[in-house]
Parts: C-alpha cells; sequence; structure tokens
C-alpha cells in the first residue's frame, strides 16, 4: 500500500487493486499510436507542411511549425511496429494556477505568469502499456491493456523510460515541467492563444467532463484505452482524468511573481503529478490541480505523457 499527498494536503491510502473494467466511450476519438504497423526511422515527420490525419492541431500550431521550419508532427518508433506520436506545441506566456474564485481551488494553485521560451513537443497521449512494453522490456499495469496507459510506475521509471527512448530515437525525451504540462492543457478553442483561465480546458463547468475525461463517475473504477475522448485544442488527449501525469518538477510553492522556464523546486523529496485520474473526482481533474508523490512510489492511477525537445536554428 502506498501513500500519496494530495493538493488540499491530504494523505490519500490506496491499495493497488484490479477492479471491473467498464464499458467504453468515444466521442470525436484519437486513436493511440498503432502497435501493428512498422516503420524503419527513428522518427518520422510528415513532409514539410503536411499534416498527418491522426494529428488534430490547430492554425496557430501549423504556423509556428512554419516560422521554425520543422514539423508540426511527428512519429518516434520504438521497434516493433510500435510508435508515439507527438505535435508540436508553440512557445508562450500564460497564467500559471487558479484565481481565487475557481470552484475547487486549494491553496498552493497561486496564480502568477509564466513564459515558456522555447516550443516543445508533447506527447499525443500518456504513454501505453504497448509503448512501455516496447523499451522497457516489461509492464507493471494493474488493469492490462495495450493501448491503456502504463502504470504502477514511479517518477524512477519514467525518467528512464525517457533515458531509453531517447538513446534509441536519438531525441531529447523527457518528462514535461509542471509548467510546460499545465500550458499544454490550457489552450483556448479555437485557439487564438495558449492559456485559458478556465478550470478546464474546455471550461469552467464540469458538466461536460465526462466528453473528455476518464474520472470516478465514469471511469468503472479503471484505466480505459487512451484517445477515447475529445483531445484538447492543441489535440492533446486525457490531459484530465484516466492516469496521473508524472512532471520533471520537484513538489514546492509558487514563484510570487512572473517567470520564465521555470524548473520547479529543487532539491525535493516529493515529484509533481498532474491530470487527476479515473479514481478522482472533478475538481482533482482541474488544469491547476497539483499533486506529488515521492519519485519510488508506484500506484494504479499514475503515469506519464512524454516532451521532446524541438531542434531549429536559435533553439
Amino acid at each position: 500500500m502506498a501513500t500519496r499527498k494530495v493538493g488540499a494536503g491530504m494523505a490519500v491510502m490506496l491499495a493497488v487493486a484490479v477492479l471491473l473494467a467498464a464499458p467504453g466511450y468515444s466521442s470525436e476519438p484519437v486513436a493511440p499510436a498503432p502497435v501493428t504497423k512498422a516503420q524503419t526511422p527513428a522518427v518520422t515527420p510528415p513532409a514539410d507542411g503536411a499534416v498527418p490525419a491522426w494529428a488534430k492541431v490547430s492554425p496557430l500550431q501549423i504556423d509556428a511549425a512554419r516560422k521554425l521550419g520543422v514539423p508540426v508532427a511527428k512519429e518516434l518508433d520504438l521497434g516493433g511496429g510500435v510508435t508515439i506520436r507527438l505535435v508540436l506545441i508553440p512557445a508562450g506566456k500564460f497564467m500559471m494556477g487558479s484565481p481565487d474564485s475557481e470552484k475547487g481551488r486549494v491553496k498552493n494553485e497561486g496564480q502568477h505568469e509564466v513564459t515558456l521560451s522555447k516550443p516543445f513537443y508533447a506527447g499525443v497521449t500518456e504513454v501505453t502499456q504497448a509503448q512501455y512494453q516496447a523499451i522497457m522490456g516489461t509492464n507493471p499495469s494493474s488493469f492490462k491493456g495495450a493501448t491503456n496507459p502504463v502504470e504502477m510506475v514511479s517518477w524512477n521509471d519514467a525518467a528512464e523510460f525517457c533515458k531509453k527512448l531517447s538513446d534509441k530515437t536519438r531525441q531529447a525525451v523527457r518528462l514535461p515541467t509542471e509548467a510546460e504540462w499545465e500550458y499544454a492543457c490550457r489552450v483556448e478553442d479555437p485557439p487564438r492563444r495558449a492559456g485559458t483561465a478556465t478550470a478546464f480546458s474546455f471550461g469552467d463547468s464540469d458538466s461536460t467532463l465526462g466528453d473528455h475525461a476518464w474520472y470516478s463517475a465514469n471511469s468503472g473504477g479503471t484505466t480505459h484505452p487512451v484517445g477515447q475522448k475529445k483531445p484538447n485544442a492543441w489535440g492533446l488527449c486525457d490531459m484530465h482524468g484516466n492516469v496521473w501525469e508524472w512532471c520533471a518538477d520537484g513538489y514546492g510553492d509558487y514563484p510570487k511573481g512572473a517567470v520564465t522556464d521555470p524548473q520547479g523546486a529543487a532539491p525535493c523529496a516529493q515529484r509533481v503529478l498532474r491530470g487527476g485520474s479515473w479514481l478522482f473526482n472533478t475538481g482533482n481533474c482541474r488544469a491547476a490541480n497539483r499533486h506529488w508523490s515521492s519519485p519510488g512510489g508506484r500506484l494504479s492511477d499514475c503515469g506519464f505523457r512524454v516532451v521532446a525537445s524541438v531542434s531549429a536554428p536559435g533553439l
């Protein structure tokens, strides 16, 4: 049995158990990377200016890609026909945290301006069990399914996955910073700019959360295949719910003023988790909600998503 700290400071004891699966839900699905198609190059970018059919990207992303001279979307080949799909997230500025008036807010979410000076690629979905197996040679998950998110992985496990994937693909793959994660979660729809001020990527009301997330009210006590819910305006799925996502940062208090490219607390004994999960309620799925756990902790509702650095002149 593992202990995880939650945003309000309450310890949550979660016994890892395999529960009964619930019927699947699909709304404007974005399919996970195929697990049967073989590819030879380590990186498969689309042709210049082309957007692959699977990438639900916005004009804002396409414009940024053209200005940078990089693909707006690409796939990393993990071997054995397994790939990871990523889309470009432009650099930008946003308000991180939540306003005092936000429903479900806790005191560790103080609003402050954050500038991300560099673009990055973000995984379209959480890392799946097939993807984890392809790189690590094992699948520790409680809720088995090739396209379900991998869980029962610690921060240390996720960091090791990123290192091995970087070595294999010759790409700089890593966990997102906490600021990158929230920035990737927050985007206007239609995306005129990054950084919504709303509780969720799709607005303030949780009445339609079920269209975007697997959480306590609809999960049936289990994870679900990635990409079944509506993506946000960046084209990212499961930013709310399914599994908590490890971030690179150590957990700590936010800065009081504006910051650029924050890296979190250091040194720190706890690592940040974001996004909520199948086990938690709507408040924990908010874009600003912060959880944390020890880097060696493993739970059946904790997984991760990867990001990759952008190689372009001047970056």
